[in-house]
């Protein structure tokens, strides 16, 4: 029996059904697991990039003096100068 690295939960699999590379779910807390190695089976931990991008989106725009650019305060900044 193998353990999720994340939850530890008890992941059931067969040596001789998984491949190396291949990509499995917990069905504990979800997380995705690459199959590293197969006799025995390990399982790695996939990170997560989908918060590290969330961070990136949160960051903003800052203007010259480093305050924070709101997207609709530049399409006002745009009308006023038409």
């Amino acid at each position: 029996m193998i353990r999720c690295p994340e939850c530890s939960a008890e992941i059931d699999v067969d040596e001789d059904e998984v491949e190396e590379g291949e990509i499995l779910s917990c069905p504990e807390c979800e997380s995705e697991l690459e199959v590293s190695q197969t006799h025995p089976v390990h399982l790695n931990l996939i990170a997560d990039d989908s918060d590290e991008e969330d961070d990136e989106e949160d960051e903003g725009k800052t203007g010259e003096n480093g305050d924070l650019i709101d997207d609709d305060d530049e399409d006002d900044e745009e009308e006023d100068e038409e």
